[in-house]
């Protein structure tokens, strides 16, 4: 397993972060599993809530996460982690607002 932090807010930003978009693509030869979870502490510490669980990506092909439908907010002190089955299989793009 290799984890991953996709974006964090560490404690004392002063700073919401809007996640409006995340995908995950995979472009190894095989599908492959991962896991994206929003962490309840910064550095992907604290408690792990999934937004997916263990899905399977096909290759060549991308995962839609997030998007302007279901948007994350990370207040400080919280993360947004990935959890991958295969090193190097995947590509993580995240699109967020500072609303500070």
């Amino acid at each position: 397993m290799l984890f991953r932090s996709i974006l964090n807010n560490p404690s004392g930003s002063n700073k919401v972060l809007k996640v409006n978009v995340l995908n995950v693509a995979n472009y190894g030869a095989g599908a492959a599993y991962i896991t994206i979870n929003w962490n309840n502490g910064a550095n992907i510490t604290g408690t792990n809530f999934s937004i997916v669980s263990n899905v399977s990506v096909p290759a060549n092909s991308t995962l839609n996460v997030i998007d302007k439908g279901t948007q994350y907010w990370l207040e400080e002190n919280r993360s947004i982690g990935a959890v991958a089955g295969s090193a190097n299989t995947f590509i993580v793009t995240c699109s967020y607002e500072d609303l500070s």
